[in-house]
């Protein structure tokens, strides 16, 4: 099990927001990787912690062959962009932007007067020139919600080997996960026990390990990744 702590690393950002990198993968970042970051697993390959400045706005830029999933946490978002131009995100909702072959430009902005929290993270498809396409999600507020890959039949995820989920666990709930996961801890706290290890973890850490158990120490909000081999 190994754990990295937000807190722990740099601040960084551009334009609009402040954020803290947690995932910087070497096959997209290559020799820019920061050392201190985790690569990734499967096909996620990046992962921050944002807060966008009052009414801040990352600009409008241009992705390709890249999935782009936004978990907004506090705040609101207002989307632009040439995918679902206008949509209007709050709290607990959960965006994912499929670029593909064809692309996708998007500005994300802050509208109101005081910061927001997102999370921004990043998937490599599997298939190249793929169209582009785009989902939202509300996850539930108890238990586990699917917002990324597995195999969907009808289409409510975007198809990949990764796969991303978002769970919530009340106090003295308990997570068993076998097989190999990052989990990030967007909020909350917990006891993560892994081969005999045993290990406090807390909002911002972002934790690497397999036959682990989490038990909720407070509520519990958390992003799990894992990847079918």
């Amino acid at each position: 099990m190994e754990i990295l702590a937000r807190d722990t690393l740099p601040l960084g950002g551009f334009a609009g927001i402040t954020e803290h990198r947690l995932v910087t993968d070497s096959r997209v970042f290559g020799n820019r990787k920061k050392a201190e970051t985790f690569e990734g697993l499967g096909n996620m390959v990046y992962l921050a912690d944002a807060r966008y400045l009052p009414q801040g706005s990352s600009g409008m830029h241009p992705h390709s062959e890249i999935d782009v999933i936004s978990i907004i946490i506090e705040g609101r978002v207002s989307h632009e962009g040439s995918l679902e131009h206008g949509k209007d995100l709050a709290a607990g909702e959960v965006q994912v932007q499929r670029a593909g072959g064809e692309g996708f430009s998007h500005n994300e902005i802050n509208p109101d007067k005081q910061q927001n929290r997102m999370l921004q993270v990043w998937a490599l498809p599997e298939k190249a020139g793929q169209p582009a396409g785009y989902k939202t999600y509300k996850p539930a507020l108890d238990g586990t919600t699917r917002i990324y890959g597995g195999i969907d039949e009808k289409g409510s995820t975007f198809d990949s080997s990764t796969v991303m989920d978002i769970a919530h666990l009340k106090t003295g709930e308990q997570l068993t996960l076998d097989k190999a996961h990052l989990i990030y801890i967007i909020s909350g706290s917990a006891k993560a026990i892994s081969r005999n290890i045993t290990k406090k973890v807390k909002e911002g850490d972002l934790i690497r390990g397999d036959n682990l158990t989490l038990t909720g120490t407070a509520a519990l909000h958390l992003l799990l990744v894992s990847h079918s081999n």
